[in-house]
Formats: structure tokens, C-alpha cells, sequence
């Protein structure tokens, strides 16, 4: 037993190495020989294994952080054990992170939806008309040059290259001449700008394509401009989306969207069922299961509206109809409840028109119910009177939260601070998220609540860092992949992503701007990215499998459901956390 003062170097570079260190209490940091962070140690964490390992010299220097007190086991008995105890040898063999990255490595290699970039599939130029053409023009145009599309662009000009430079202001589709132009009589020397569609949804040509299906599910759109540095390079159409996507949800999501009843919608849920155990069957990553799963759930949120409209009549003032939580950040499995809000216009007035909105809210969270999507046992839903407020409002809520931090309102930061707009006036989501991010980098007491509170979920690690398995309720002895492992890490990705100011909504997302900001140490970015879609996919493909076996799917893995490579990467990602 050694007692080392916070600040006391324990272990040199290149001294013998005489024996493996336990941390039985304080904290240990170990470095690289240049002096970067290469691990911090609490309770439990043992480090010199390296060493004893390799030529019997220290690798990694080690400095007491705070009052420490260490196990040391002598050399002979660290290496009579590691020869002689294979359980042993798997705890300690110097691989933890490099096997970590071949398990997420293996379950993506196959997938090209999350290796391919969209700009991959541009297979020629955009056509590029002027707003002021006309419409007859315009058709002219896409009949030569055998295209369903063609791109607005106003004010161009020539750049460096060659190539035009313009603003880019709407896209014009065959649809959009049958519907807008023809159906409605008008002249073809209609101005294009006129029955173009002028919000234009655009991606960059870096983006994977995944993201560009997860954007044409989300937006309901056929044809989706690819930009390089905010100047289009082409269109892709949903059938070259299409040839990438390996299991239905595309489909589904046009299904949803065609619904004439809630009847109808209940009865899509096999088929949403069979789309995600498609996509697990395949191997399609946490990633990209999740974002398509999301979008699954807002295609069922959007339709309810829609059908509540036609049932109750226009509403009379508007409202931004909100997804908060999992789907929010494009995470979501096939367990989830629905947690969701909605943001009234300020000319609100409760006794004229809470009526209306009381009773859209019950009609989309009872036909969600229908749908698969559990009621909130926290009633954090659009039918609570409280999540059902002006902007102002709204706006006070998040003010209130992150100036005066207490219990309940960080419990409502976690939930609320993920939220997206599904419906109507969406800009409003935005302007909500660009204020969270803006005040909560400003005051450090609420963002150190934050961190305090993301530390009370721990991964199931015991002393030794060994896998602990806990009972509950519906499985005797697992592991709660959920409550234990994904849940965690993405309070600790939304409180760094927070201080940094990110408006990201994606925890993956989230993750690259902590990284690009430098507070994390180094290669501790990639690690927690790895835990992350590790966990996730185990978390997804647990569900699956429950699914088949006709069991209700849950967040619980018993660890002799995995292989012995899976068992070791699942220690190591919980490791990471």
C-alpha cells in the first residue's frame, strides 16, 4: 500500500517497472511520454500494466492529482497471474481502445450509407435558370436536358473558375409545374420564381448520404441540392437515395405521410417494426438507425397534425408543434415514449383559443399512443396546460432555468434543452435553441450544475472495473444499456457541447464541435464517439432481437447474449464513459 500527496509523481519514464498500481482512493493521472493527458484514474482504475508488460520499464508517467492511496501488486505476481489466468489477462491486456475501434469499425464497414458522401452521387451539373424566366422556358429546359429539377439562381455571375456564382433561391420540380402551374390554369409565360418552391433544403457535398436521406425523410422532399461552399454542384433525387438504403423507412415514411386516418397510421406499425429490424439485420450503424427511426416518429407526428386540422379546423393563431428528447436529436430506437410541446404565437389569449389547442394536443399524443409511442409517465406532453405556452413563455422557461438553476429545472434542462420543430412555424425551434446556447455558455454556475447532475448515472463497473449486472424487474440479472450507458453519455456530450455553444442537436454532431473547440484531451473525442455508437447499436440490436423472440423489446442486455469479442468491447466502452 503506498499513500502519494496530491501532486506526487508516482511513476517516471523509462524507470524498472516494478509493479501494477491500483487507485484505491484520489485521483491518478497518466501521461504520454510528450505530456499530453492519456488517462484519468479514480476508484478502481489501475494503471503500469504497459510496463510490466513490455521490456518491464515504465511507458506512461503517472502524477497524483489529489490524495491518493494505491494497491501495488510486485511485478512476479502481476505476470504468475497474467500467464496463469486468462479472465486476468482479458482485465488487463493493452488493447481496450484499439478493440473498441474495431467493433464500430466492423458493424459500419458494410454500410455505405455511412461511408459514402453525397457528393459521390452527383452525376452531372445542376440546371440553373433565372427566377424571371418563364415558366414555359423553364419546361423547355428540363426537356432538353432530360432532368425532373432545375435550381434558381439570382444574381449570377461568373467566379474564378468559371463555373456561375449566384444566390440560390428556389427549386423547381415536375410537380411544381403540374400542381402550380397547369392544375391551376395559368399562363406559361408565368414567371418560374413564381410557382418555384423558394425554401430551399440544401446539403453540403461532405455530408454523408445518410444525412441527406435523414433531410429528404424529414422535409418530405424528391429532390435535394448538393452545395459546395453554398454554390450548387448538382441535385440528388430520392431514387438515388433510394439505391443506397438498406432497409424500407423511406417507404413507411411516404406510407405515414398518404394516411387518410389514424386507423390506418396504427395500422403501419408492423411495417415500422419490420423497417428497424431490417436495418439492425443488416448492420446499419446506431447512427444511421436512429436518424431513420426519428424520422419515422416525426412523419407520424406531422400526419396527426395534419389529420387534427382537417378534423378541428385551422387554428387560430400559430403554433410550432415540438419534438423534444431522442427524436429531437435524431436518436431514437424502438423503445420511446413521446415526449413533445407546443410553442404558441404570442397573441395567444387561454379562454379564445386553449380549447382548440387543448384538443389538437390530445388527438396527436393519443393517436401517437396508437402508434406505438408510449404516453410520458412525466407528462411532459403537449396536453399538460404548462408545455403548452406562448413564445414568450417559452422563453422565460429557459431563461428561468439556466439563471436560477434548481432540481426540477435541471431535470426539465435535459429534457427540454433537446427539442426540434416537427411542425408549423419551425423557426421559432430555432430561435430557442440559438437563445439556450447563446445564455448557458454565460453562466458557469448552471452549466457546473449540469456536469454534477450527468454524474449521478454510472456505468456498471465494479472495483476491479469488472461488468456488474443488476436486476430490473423484467430481466434477473443485465444490463441497463439505457439508463447505465447511452443515457449518461449524452448528458456528458450535451454539457460540453453547451459550454462550447453548439446548437448541434445530434449527439454525434455535438461531439465533433467539443472536439473542433479543444476542451476535450486528446484522442478522448474519438474514444467517447466510439462508446457512444458501440453502445447504441448494441442497445438497437438488443431490441431486435427481443422483437423476434416475441418478447416486448427493452433497453436490458444480458452479457451472455454477446459474443466474448462484444463482452470485452462493451467493458471498454463503459471504461471510456
Amino acid at each position: 500500500v503506498r499513500y502519494c500527496k496530491a501532486g506526487t509523481r508516482i511513476v517516471e519514464f523509462g524507470q524498472d517497472a516494478r509493479f501494477w498500481h491500483i487507485v484505491r482512493s484520489g485521483v491518478v493521472e497518466v501521461y504520454r511520454r510528450d505530456g499530453t493527458l492519456y488517462n484519468r484514474l479514480t476508484e478502481g482504475g489501475y494503471f503500469g500494466e504497459f510496463g510490466l508488460l513490455h521490456r518491464k520499464k515504465v511507458r506512461f508517467p503517472a502524477v497524483a492529482q489529489e490524495d491518493t492511496l494505491l494497491y501495488l501488486l510486485p511485478e512476479p505476481v502481476f505476470t504468475e497471474l497474467f500467464e496463469s489466468h486468462e479472465a486476468f489477462a482479458d482485465q488487463v491486456e493493452i488493447e481496450d481502445r484499439t478493440r473498441l475501434q474495431k467493433a464500430v469499425s466492423r458493424q459500419q464497414g458494410g454500410n455505405t450509407l455511412l461511408s459514402v458522401t453525397v457528393g459521390s452521387l452527383v452525376e452531372r451539373e445542376p440546371v440553373i435558370l433565372s427566377p424571371h424566366a418563364s415558366a414555359q422556358e423553364a419546361a423547355r429546359c428540363m426537356t432538353e436536358a432530360g432532368v425532373s429539377s432545375l435550381l434558381l439562381v439570382d444574381g449570377q455571375t461568373t467566379g474564378e473558375d468559371g463555373q456561375p456564382v449566384g444566390s440560390m433561391v428556389g427549386i423547381l420540380t415536375d410537380r411544381d409545374l403540374r400542381t402550380r402551374l397547369l392544375a391551376r390554369g395559368l399562363s406559361l409565360q408565368t414567371p418560374v420564381g413564381s410557382i418555384a418552391t423558394p425554401d430551399v433544403i440544401a446539403i453540403e457535398h461532405h455530408r454523408l448520404v445518410f444525412e441527406a436521406m435523414v433531410l429528404m425523410l424529414r422535409h418530405r422532399v424528391h429532390h435535394l441540392p448538393v452545395t459546395r461552399g453554398g454554390q450548387p454542384v448538382g441535385v440528388v433525387a430520392l431514387s438515388d437515395i433510394i439505391r443506397f438504403e438498406s432497409g424500407n423507412s423511406l417507404f413507411v415514411v411516404g406510407r405515414i405521410g398518404r394516411a387518410q386516418g389514424v386507423d390506418e397510421l396504427e395500422s403501419l406499425v408492423p411495417e415500422v417494426r419490420n423497417s428497424f429490424q431490417r436495418m439492425l439485420g443488416e448492420d446499419a450503424s446506431a447512427r444511421v438507425v436512429g436518424s431513420a427511426m426519428s424520422a419515422i416518429g416525426r412523419a407520424f407526428k406531422q400526419r396527426l397534425l395534419e389529420l387534427a386540422e382537417q378534423a378541428l379546423g385551422p387554428p387560430p393563431v400559430p403554433y410550432c408543434f415540438l419534438a423534444l428528447g431522442s427524436m429531437a436529436r435524431q436518436e431514437q430506437g424502438l423503445v420511446t415514449d413521446q415526449d413533445n410541446a407546443l410553442v404558441l404565437d404570442n397573441r395567444f389569449d387561454p379562454a379564445a383559443h386553449d380549447g382548440y389547442f387543448e384538443a389538437l394536443a390530445r388527438f396527436v399524443t393519443e393517436g401517437l399512443a396508437r402508434c406505438g409511442y408510449t404516453l410520458c409517465s412525466g407528462d411532459v406532453m403537449a396536453t399538460n396546460p404548462r408545455w403548452r405556452q406562448p413564445l414568450r413563455v417559452w422563453q422565460g422557461y429557459f431563461r428561468d432555468w439556466i439563471e436560477r438553476p434548481t432540481a426540477e429545472g435541471l431535470l426539465h434542462s435535459n429534457i427540454f434543452f433537446d427539442l426540434d420543430g416537427v411542425y408549423g412555424r419551425t423557426d421559432w425551434a430555432d430561435a430557442l435553441r440559438r437563445d439556450i446556447a447563446r445564455q448557458a455558455r454565460q453562466h458557469p454556475r448552471f452549466l457546473a450544475s449540469m456536469a454534477r447532475n450527468a454524474l449521478l448515472r454510472t456505468p456498471p463497473l465494479g472495483f476491479f472495473r469488472n461488468l456488474v449486472l443488476e436486476a430490473d424487474g423484467r430481466h434477473s440479472a443485465g444490463i441497463n444499456l439505457k439508463r447505465r450507458g447511452t443515457a449518461p453519455l449524452t448528458d456528458l456530450i450535451r454539457v460540453h457541447a453547451l459550454s462550447v455553444g453548439s446548437e448541434a442537436l445530434n449527439s454525434f454532431d455535438r461531439l465533433d464541435e467539443v472536439i473542433r473547440a479543444g476542451v476535450l484531451p486528446p484522442g478522448r473525442g474519438p474514444d467517447l464517439h466510439d462508446a457512444l455508437e458501440f453502445l447504441s447499436f448494441v442497445r438497437l440490436r438488443t431490441q431486435a432481437e427481443d422483437l423476434k423472440a416475441g418478447l416486448e423489446p427493452g433497453n436490458t442486455v444480458s452479457p451472455e447474449r454477446l459474443s466474448a469479442f462484444e463482452r470485452k468491447s462493451l467493458r471498454d466502452a463503459f471504461l471510456v464513459l
